[in-house]
């Protein structure tokens, strides 16, 4: 069946991500599962009540979650295994993975950055990497579920209106432009009825302190980036009549344009090539720095 799969370790972030998948899962009327993964069957025990802390937080996620979002269909399950494989082989079939973004599980604490960069660069459906809005959880406070089940439901769907008010931006790169990432991109703006911010940025030729000469290069290059900007993302356009897009093309370096673009978005959009080095497969430096940097949820999507 259709579904949003999200990883879930009992953390903050964790909470974050899975609330929302499930809203995500709700706008796609598809179903959520839930996978916790462990490399082995039963977390260690750190003090009397450790040894379900797994099963705790599986439970109370999924009936918080089903609590807040009646007639999602929830499942629950709990896997042993190296969590980046586990994840990435429970994804398949899956439309989206949706991990929080800086885990500090209770549980096993398996979405640290590492395990979530390796669960993305072994995933081929994309992967959504999802921050809380606050600081995160201290480490020695009790498990509380997704915070969406303890609030009316006037309040949430007015929460929930004003998180997902903002456009899906996508960074966009004139010379190999990917065809994966802008579907995606105007995909996703189309299925929420929001604006697509398409960014291209791009510098100019040094001209030390001479601000006549960067200006006059400036008025005469820019024309030339911004129909290149509008070439490539013509045929989406089309493709997408009823996405409305802001075409941008601030000068300056790429992942620093790219953050900026993406404050209040909804939707961050970056690719990753589908490739291995001899120091294994990982993420082109934009995308890390997006990653890292962007408050918004951030969505990585293969390619070739």
């Amino acid at each position: 069946m259709p579904h949003v799969t999200v990883g879930v370790d009992g953390s903050a972030e964790s909470a974050a991500a899975a609330e929302w998948a499930a809203r995500e899962a709700v706008l796609r009327k598809v179903a959520l599962r839930l996978v916790l993964a462990a490399d082995s069957p039963d977390p260690p025990r750190g003090g009397a009540d450790e040894g379900d802390s797994a099963d705790d937080v599986l439970t109370g996620t999924a009936r918080a979650l089903r609590t807040g979002y009646p007639g999602l269909g929830v499942r629950a399950d709990r896997l042993s295994g190296r969590p980046a494989a586990v994840l990435a082989r429970e994804a398949a079939g899956a439309e989206l993975v949706v991990l929080g973004s800086r885990g500090l599980g209770s549980v096993r604490g398996f979405l640290l950055g590492s395990v979530a960069m390796a669960t993305i660069v072994e995933t081929d459906p994309p992967v959504v990497l999802v921050r809380p809005r606050h600081g995160p959880r201290p480490k020695d406070e009790a498990y509380t579920p997704p915070l969406v089940a303890d609030l009316p439901g006037s309040d949430r769907h007015h929460r929930e209106a004003a998180e997902g008010s903002g456009p899906v931006v996508v960074g966009v790169d004139v010379r190999e432009a990917c065809e994966p990432v802008l579907d995606f991109a105007f995909g996703e703006a189309a299925l929420r009825g929001c604006r697509l911010r398409a960014v291209h940025s791009w510098s100019l030729p040094p001209f030390g302190r001479d601000a006549l000469a960067l200006d006059m290069a400036l008025r005469e290059m820019r024309p030339d980036v911004v129909a290149e900007l509008g070439k490539v993302l013509a045929p989406w356009r089309r493709r997408y009549p009823s996405v409305e897009v802001d075409e941008l093309t601030p000068v300056g370096g790429v992942s620093e344009q790219l953050v900026h673009a993406a404050e209040g978005a909804a939707l961050v959009v970056v690719g990753r090539r589908v490739r291995t080095s001899r120091f294994g497969a990982h993420v082109g430096p934009v995308t890390h720095a997006v990653i890292h940097h962007c408050d918004s949820p951030v969505a990585v999507v293969a390619h070739d």
